[in-house]
């Protein structure tokens, strides 16, 4: 079973021409709604892979609240993890240009108030051999718990620190694997080189550190071994979730067995096809296409 332990919200994408300057009001091209939040983003893709999982997160008693039931339940997503609180459901605000780059003003009350302890979401449920997969959206705090109950139980622990908080606030001796893209590197490792922030995280502790380089594919590094994915060349629409459907295709692969050459080179090609659509959810692959890119891996690997 694989635990993704994080929140869920509701997102307003925000279509524009460029973005605004500061004072500037500009009119948009277009608004949609969709499910989101990393945490209920990752565990879709993980249940579009094929492979169980569960979401730990805190919804409010709202409409946005029901949908988001709703919407994990028809994905496939197991709901037994998801606990009510008195006020509103997470909710992201994306701007996306027409080069297909965003930014995110997130809204996260819920998570940021949440304890999957002491709501009795987590403890019970992990399994030696069991995936936990957290973000940054709960409190530093919540998060170091959450990775520590996990190794004590035997669990495999995926850490994907985005929004990240201070790097002091990290034990990188409790991950496992590491997601991350390039400003998240640097902040962190606190290198101008991404790679180089990124070994900064193995020599403190954690035992795989995988950087997201965009167009560029991604690296994988441990101390026994580096490996680069090249990205197949797509014409970028929206990178909204692209960081999602990457991490989210990365655990599923290594909780099905798959080598890491395998798991890095479907994890890039399942990004590449997210960034070729519009929209959040709307613009994940389809189990057909994960299965798809799984049956390329194999050979790629092979």
């Amino acid at each position: 079973m694989i635990h993704v332990v994080g929140n869920a919200a509701v997102d307003t994408v925000i279509r524009v021409d460029r973005f605004p300057q500061p004072g500037e009001t500009i009119i948009a091209r277009g608004a949609s709604d969709d499910l989101g939040g990393k945490g209920a983003n990752q565990a879709i893709v993980i249940a579009r892979c094929g492979e169980d999982v569960r979401l730990v997160a805190a919804v409010g008693a709202d409409a946005a609240g029901e949908r988001i039931r709703q919407n994990l339940a028809a994905e496939r997503v197991g709901i037994d993890g998801l606990r009510m609180w008195s006020g509103a459901s997470d909710r992201c605000v994306i701007y996306v240009d027409r080069g297909g780059e965003n930014t995110i003003v997130s809204v996260i009350d819920a998570a940021l108030n949440f304890d999957p302890i002491a709501a009795n979401a987590l403890e019970r449920r992990i399994a030696f051999g069991d995936w936990i997969v957290l973000q940054g959206n709960l409190r530093a705090s919540m998060t170091s718990a959450c990775l520590a109950l996990a190794k004590a139980n035997g669990a495999a622990t995926a850490l994907n620190p985005s929004p990240a908080y201070p790097a002091a606030e990290y034990d990188w001796s409790l991950v496992n694997l590491v997601v991350l893209n390039r400003g998240e590197a640097v902040a962190l490792g606190a290198r101008q080189d991404p790679v180089e922030s990124a070994r900064v995280l193995l020599a403190a502790g954690a035992e795989t550190v995988v950087l997201t380089l965009g167009a560029d594919g991604a690296v994988l590094m441990s101390s026994r071994e580096t490996l680069r994915a090249a990205a197949p060349q797509v014409t970028a629409i929206d990178t909204t979730g692209a960081g999602d459907v990457f991490c989210g295709t990365l655990v599923a692969a290594r909780a099905a067995g798959r080598p890491w050459g395998e798991a890095l080179f479907v994890a890039v090609r399942a990004a590449a096809i997210c960034v070729t659509r519009a929209g959040v959810l709307a613009s994940f692959p389809t189990r057909e296409e994960l299965s798809a890119a799984f049956r390329r891996g194999l050979v790629a690997e092979h």
